[in-house]
């Protein structure tokens, strides 16, 4: 199997592993905090504070597992993308970064005129990845993200004003994303002074 097929594959497994995320587990708990919190409206009435303590916890416990599976399906392959596509989904990637982020997309790529499911998830998870890379290591305060499709492929451009150095460290998450790239005959470059500002440039094939 060549390495764009096992892509193709590992993208449509976390797909499945989404949806019965989403549509078993998470369901499952969404109704069980409904449940509690009836209960708990019930019991505040009462005089039995220690019934009442546990039930607090519970409800707590179980939104909390809530937000913690909603991070993970949106890790493993965000539902977003798949309803509403790259422009929304990006949209969403950046309101959760700490920093300031401008996009611009490509009209190309809005609408219905969609990439391939492996080139779309993998221009997402290349800015996602920037992205979280930014806030973490560069000190900057601004990012701009530029996505432009050419012929047979699209490029991802990732520019921050940060202080630089930023490398493809073994086991990182820039490296991850260059393993992931070669998979598919994609290019990733990293372009980043002591001083600033980092470039990551990269190359996705699409259909």
């Amino acid at each position: 199997m060549s390495r764009a097929r096992v892509v193709d594959a590992a993208d449509a497994e976390r797909r499945r592993i989404e949806r019965n995320l989403h549509d078993g587990a998470q369901q499952r708990l969404v109704s069980v905090a409904m449940s509690l919190g009836q209960a708990k409206s019930r019991v505040s009435a009462t005089d039995d504070v220690v019934l009442k303590g546990l039930l607090d916890d519970a409800h707590r416990e179980a939104k909390n597992a809530i937000g913690e599976i909603r991070t993970l399906t949106r890790g493993l392959h965000p539902p977003i993308l798949t309803d509403r596509g790259l422009d929304a989904a990006l949209s969403s990637v950046a309101a959760l970064c700490t920093i300031p982020v401008s996009i611009d997309i490509d009209p190309a790529l809005t609408g219905e005129r969609r990439l391939d499911a492996t080139a779309e998830s993998t221009v997402y998870f290349v800015v996602s990845e920037a992205l979280t890379n930014v806030g973490k290591h560069a000190d900057a305060s601004h990012v701009q993200v530029d996505v432009v499709r050419g012929e047979s492929s699209v490029s991802v451009t990732v520019i921050d004003d940060g202080c630089g150095g930023a490398h493809l460290e073994p086991g990182g998450g820039l490296a991850g994303l260059a393993d992931r790239l070669s998979g598919i005959d994609g290019t990733l470059t990293v372009t980043s002074p002591s001083g600033g500002p980092t470039r990551v440039e990269v190359t996705i094939p699409c259909e």
